[in-house]
């Protein structure tokens, strides 16, 4: 017995546009297979001036391609100045016409992307930006002199719980990790420099290597460092967060100036504490290189304390602890003013706290940099 095989889909038929007596009359399935070629077809008819009447009750189906090919159409015959009426759709043929209309007009608003920037302004836009905040920042710095000048003249307004708690914070809890880094940097200047001049037999120089490394340039630069990245970056998170949650605000509506109670105290906390961390951190460091001269060099502790008078004269001692009241202000001033900046959320919090510790260690090596050339032209870095 034979059984014809039969499809379950019908066979898709062309989508057309005819003229009858009536008018021009869409015809066949407007989906994406049935529209492969209208448009050839479309483009062998001559279009009539004047108002066109277009019939789709012919359409047997459509879908979302075949609504936009139909609206395309239309709107290219509208430019063309055939203005369109078009009538006999099925209720729901209509109802997807309608939807990809208002698709179209939805999609229409989007705004554009921005213009693309050219080289010299991709340079410049950054340059500018970095300019004002530079600016902004030497306001900043105007005031909190102002307000250390209004400090001066009224010290009872002061309030010194405050900068109790920021010396706590910013000094004590610091020793351990200050303790820690300084010992192993002196261990690691000693042993370094002891190779060299264990091979020559001028062991005890070892003194003058550690004892002058540390007490001028090293200890209050790690230390400065340290500062930075723990307590410059805390100060930044404390009055950012202030700011979202609009504390300090809430301060300038009572009437207390931000300044006076966020940053004075942070400040002077810092500027006190600083120096005292770096007498300890030159402690410690000498400490470690002693030992590592001890141990490597076999010069005792007896001989390194007998010498170290010799090498190291109050002036090597000065410079060093001189330079920690400035790196003092820069960290934080820094810190107080990108807290400052924080706006929105947590994630401005997160961001402006990373710029706080990169500018403050930048600004702290700069100086650094700019100590050592002042006080070689003045002949004291002998």
């Amino acid at each position: 017995m034979h059984v014809e095989a039969t499809s379950l889909n019908p066979p898709t038929a062309a989508a057309t546009i005819r003229h009858n007596t009536d008018g021009w009359r869409c015809e066949g399935d407007w989906t994406l297979d049935g529209i492969e070629t209208l448009d050839r077809s479309l483009q062998d008819m001559h279009w009539p001036v004047g108002e066109l009447q277009l019939d789709g009750s012919g359409i047997q189906a459509i879908d979302t391609t075949g609504a936009l090919q139909l609206l395309s159409f239309i709107a290219g015959l509208e430019q063309a100045g055939h203005p369109v009426q078009l009538t006999g759709l099925r209720t729901e043929h209509q109802a997807l016409l309608d939807l990809v209309c208002e698709r179209l007009a939805t999609a229409g608003s989007v705004t554009a992307p921005p213009p693309t920037l050219n080289s010299l302004e991709r340079l410049g836009r950054p340059v500018v930006f970095h300019a004002i905040r530079a600016i902004e920042f030497l306001a900043f710095i105007g005031e909190a002199a102002v307000a250390l000048g209004r400090l001066a003249l009224r010290p009872s307004r002061f309030r010194w719980r405050a900068l109790l708690g920021n010396l706590e914070a910013a000094g004590v809890n610091a020793l351990p990790i200050i303790a820690l880094l300084s010992f192993m940097m002196g261990i690691v200047i000693a042993y370094q420099g002891g190779q060299q001049l264990k091979s020559y037999g001028a062991n005890i120089f070892i003194v003058e290597l550690v004892s002058l490394t540390m007490l001028r340039e090293l200890a209050p630069l790690i230390t400065a460092i340290i500062v930075a990245g723990r307590t410059g970056s805390a100060y930044t998170a404390q009055i950012g967060t202030m700011q979202i949650t609009e504390e300090v605000d809430a301060l300038r509506t009572i009437g207390i100036p931000p300044m006076d109670l966020l940053v004075l105290p942070k400040l002077l906390a810092l500027a006190i504490v600083l120096p005292l961390l770096t007498v300890f951190a030159d402690a410690l460091s000498v400490f470690g290189g002693m030992v590592m001269a001890q141990t490597m060099l076999d010069v005792s502790a007896g001989d390194f304390l007998d010498r170290f008078p010799q090498v190291v004269t109050p002036i090597s001692f000065l410079i060093g602890v001189g330079k920690a009241p400035v790196f003092a202000a820069i960290i934080a001033l820094v810190g107080c003013y990108q807290g400052f900046q924080v706006r929105g959320g947590a994630d401005s919090v997160g961001r402006q706290t990373t710029v706080s510790v990169v500018q403050s260690i930048f600004l702290v090596i700069a100086a650094d940099a700019l100590f050592s050339v002042i006080l070689g032209g003045v002949g004291l870095w002998r």
